[in-house]
C-alpha cells in the first residue's frame, strides 16, 4: 500500500545528528548530504509512484523517496549494490541525505529495492512511462550541480538512473533463468556443465548482481547470452519439451540476436513490453523461435557446429 513519506519532516530532539558539536552538525548540513536532502529528497514527488502499489489495505511501502534517492546516489557515486547498501546502513551522510538523522530508523532488506526496480521496469515496458522522469521534474540542472557529485562521478539524470535499473533487473532475470535451467538438467549434464554454471549458482540471482557496478553489467549480459546460445544448441535434443527450456528459448530471443555466428545483446530500448518479466510467466511470447547458428562444413565434409 502506497503512503507518502512525511516522517522526515518531524525531526526528533534526541538523535545521532544532535549529539554532534554545533560546528560538526553545521558542517553536515552544509555538505552535499544537506544539499541533497533539501534540494532533491524533499522536492521529489512520490505521488506518481503510487501506481506501482496495491490499493488494498496492507503494510505501507518503504518510502519511495528513500528508494529513488538511493538509486540516484548509486549512479552518482558509481557504487555497486553492496557499496550502496553498506553506505545506507553505516554512512551518516548518506542517511542524512535520505531523511534519517540516526542509525536505528529506516532499515529495510535489500530485496525491497530489487522488488521496486522490478515494478519500475515493468511499468516502463508496459506503459512506456518513465516514472523517474515525472518525479525529477522539479530537480533542475542547477540543483544537480550543487550536489557536488561530479568530476570523476558519472552524470546523473532520470534516464541514466532508469537505464541502470533496467540493466540490473535484466541481468537478474537472466541469471535466474540460468539457475532454473541448471536444476532442470539430469545429474550427468549437471556435472558436464558444472564449471560453466558455477558463477551463476552462488546464491540467488539478486546476490549475483550485488557486487557489480553499473558499467560492469553489460559484459555480464553479453557472456550470459553466449552461454545461453550454447545451451540452446546443445540441450535441444534432450530437453526441448521441458517448460524451462522453452523459457530459456524465449528469453534468449527477447534479449539477444544472432548475427552470423556472433551473439549480440539487444539494447534495453529494444526489449518489447511483452517480454518475459519472470521465469514463472508462461513461456509463450511474440518473439520468433530461436534458431541455432548456421552449420558449416568442416574440411572432412562432415557438419560441424561453429563454437560459441
Amino acid at each position: 500500500m502506497f503512503r507518502k513519506n512525511r516522517e522526515h519532516e518531524q525531526p526528533i530532539l534526541i538523535c545521532s545528528v544532535n549529539e554532534f558539536p554545533d560546528e560538526q552538525r553545521d558542517y553536515l548540513r552544509a555538505s552535499w548530504a544537506g544539499v541533497f536532502y533539501r534540494e532533491f529528497f524533499c522536492r521529489l514527488d512520490e505521488e506518481p509512484f503510487a501506481v506501482l502499489y496495491s490499493d488494498v489495505p496492507s503494510r505501507p511501502n518503504v518510502p519511495v523517496n528513500v528508494l529513488v534517492g538511493l538509486e540516484y546516489l548509486k549512479a552518482g557515486f558509481g557504487w555497486s549494490d553492496e557499496e550502496m547498501y553498506q553506505a545506507f546502513l553505516y554512512n551518516l551522510q548518506v542517511r542524512y541525505a535520505l531523511g534519517y538523522d540516526e542509525f536505528v530508523k529506516g532499515y529495510f532488506d535489500l530485496r525491497t529495492l530489487y522488488y521496486f526496480r522490478q515494478r519500475l521496469s515493468r511499468y516502463m515496458q508496459e506503459k512506456g512511462v518513465n516514472l523517474l522522469d515525472r518525479a525529477f521534474e522539479q530537480v533542475t540542472d542547477e540543483q544537480i550541480a550543487a550536489f557536488q557529485l561530479k568530476t570523476n562521478m558519472q552524470r546523473m539524470d532520470s534516464s541514466f538512473v532508469a537505464s541502470n535499473i533496467r540493466q540490473m533487473g535484466r541481468l537478474q532475470l537472466l541469471v535466474e533463468v540460468l539457475q532454473r535451467v541448471q536444476r532442470m538438467l539430469n545429474a550427468g549434464d549437471q556435472a558436464r556443465y558444472g564449471e560453466a554454471f558455477a558463477p551463476y549458482l552462488r546464491g540467488h540471482a539478486g546476490q549475483y548482481v550485488y557486487r557489480l557496478k553499473g558499467e560492469e553489467v553489460g559484459g555480464h549480459v553479453q557472456r550470459i547470452g553466449e552461454f545461453m546460445q550454447r545451451l540452446l544448441a546443445e540441450l535441444r535434443g534432450a530437453y526441448a519439451a521441458e517448460p524451462i527450456y522453452q523459457v530459456l528459448e524465449r528469453v534468449f530471443n527477447e534479449h539477444f540476436r544472432v548475427e552470423g555466428e556472433a551473439t549480440q545483446a539487444k539494447a534495453s530500448n529494444e526489449l518489447s513490453a511483452t517480454s518475459l518479466q519472470s521465469p514463472d510467466d508462461p513461456a509463450t511470447g511474440s518473439g520468433q523461435a530461436w534458431k541455432p547458428p548456421t552449420v558449416r562444413k568442416a574440411a572432412t565434409g562432415t557438419g560441424a557446429m561453429s563454437p560459441t
